[in-house]
């Protein structure tokens, strides 16, 4: 696996079909988590480095109140500004689903998440 800081592929699972726009920077943990696990569950994706590119920047100061916070995708017209992978593939699931990897299920809750649905609602 390689370190947090590498610089991810920029080929890897990226289509341009595809309704899903990751913003990235060399050197960010979160960013390359966060593209590591959309290529483990196998969603197509664009991605833009904020450093090499000064309207991807400026898309991500738009949505992250004027920060340049990444990752920051958009699903369609839906911000996610430091989402997970699962934040992801839900917006997907709602925006377009048609672009979903075949087989993926949304996780479901824990004991422990049921638990507190169950005492405060939600």
């Amino acid at each position: 696996m390689p370190p947090a800081d590498a610089t991810p592929d920029p080929t890897t699972r990226s289509t341009d079909e595809s309704p899903v726009t990751v913003f990235w920077r060399p050197a960010c943990g979160f960013s390359s988590g966060l593209l590591r696990a959309l290529d483990r569950a196998g969603l197509d994706h664009r991605r833009r480095n904020i450093w090499e590119d000064p309207d991807a920047a400026a898309t991500v100061r738009s949505v992250a109140d004027g920060t340049e916070t990444v990752p920051t995708v958009l699903v369609g017209d839906r911000a996610l500004v430091n989402p997970s992978s699962e934040d992801v593939l839900a917006a997907v699931a709602e925006v377009a689903p048609e672009h979903l990897p075949e087989g993926w299920e949304p996780r479901q809750p824990s004991a422990v998440g049921r638990a507190v649905h169950r005492m405060f609602g939600g």
